[in-house]
């Protein structure tokens, strides 16, 4: 079989004076499925040029250690717990906040309401970066805290960019917690919103996560990006009006293009 040449068997180092094979194909491995969504078996063999039989074992201590799980449907394999653990303990060390924190000014600036900036970590958002409006009747900046996934727009906007099998390994239970009456409360109304979230290219929040509070949410392309990140802006209720959400999501979309290039 021959080796594919892409980014994955192109080397970053010095060649190691004594070369260990296995540990080798292991770390090509990941690196391959940072390229693509999922692997299957025959892939792997034929990426590494090994026999279906030694790329099966390899796969096996992958998944033993946590660095990969099989899909739910089908047979191929995807990132397990201890990979994504790895990856944003990582993440946690770039700053974030400093790159993108004049993208949040010009959005504080135009619309005068108060701006987040959110991370997916799991089925949690995490709200890194903030600045609150100068408004008289404003919104309270969420600086520091962190919230169901489903409950919030920059949830849901995160979570449109995860494959439906990832959406439904995250949220294995139909039912789901609520923060107010108006919050998601299944699964299956999960993945609504979702999808209208991937349709529209932005996610909303109508006192869902806290009454009285509306609020919308565009995310930074997942491809090629060290981490899933969002721009949100939240306003009272009163002051979300569709014609006022149409300007919003056209803004957020403007400013989140041109933020993609910080993290890239």
């Amino acid at each position: 079989m021959r080796k594919t040449e892409d980014q994955s068997s192109i080397a970053s180092g010095p060649a190691p004076q004594y070369p260990i094979e296995s540990v080798d194909n292991a770390l090509r491995v990941l690196l391959l499925l940072g390229e693509r969504n999922e692997l299957r078996l025959t892939e792997v063999a034929n990426h590494l040029g090994v026999a279906t039989s030694t790329a099966h074992r390899l796969l096996a201590m992958l998944t033993y250690r946590g660095f990969i799980r099989q899909a739910e449907r089908g047979k191929s394999y995807v990132p397990g717990t201890a990979l994504t653990s790895v990856a944003f303990s990582i993440l946690q060390r770039f700053d974030v906040r400093q790159a993108l924190h004049p993208s949040l000014e010009r959005l504080h600036a135009e619309l005068q309401e108060t701006v987040h900036l959110g991370v997916l970590d799991g089925t949690t958002v995490r709200f890194v970066d903030a600045l609150e409006s100068q408004r008289a009747v404003r919104v309270a900046s969420r600086l520091g805290q962190s919230m169901p996934a489903h409950c919030t727009s920059t949830g849901k906007v995160l979570l449109a960019q995860l494959p439906d099998d990832e959406l439904r390994r995250r949220y294995p239970d139909e039912e789901l917690q609520q923060l107010t009456p108006n919050s998601v409360a299944t699964r299956a109304e999960l993945e609504k919103e979702v999808e209208l979230a991937r349709r529209l290219g932005y996610a909303t929040s109508s006192e869902e996560s806290e009454e009285g509070v509306s609020s919308i949410a565009v995310a930074l392309p997942a491809k090629g990006a060290p981490i899933q990140v969002a721009f949100n802006v939240a306003a009272p209720i009163g002051r979300m009006n569709h014609a006022e959400q149409r300007r919003i999501s056209s803004v957020l979309r403007d400013v989140a293009k041109e933020a993609a290039g910080v993290l890239h």
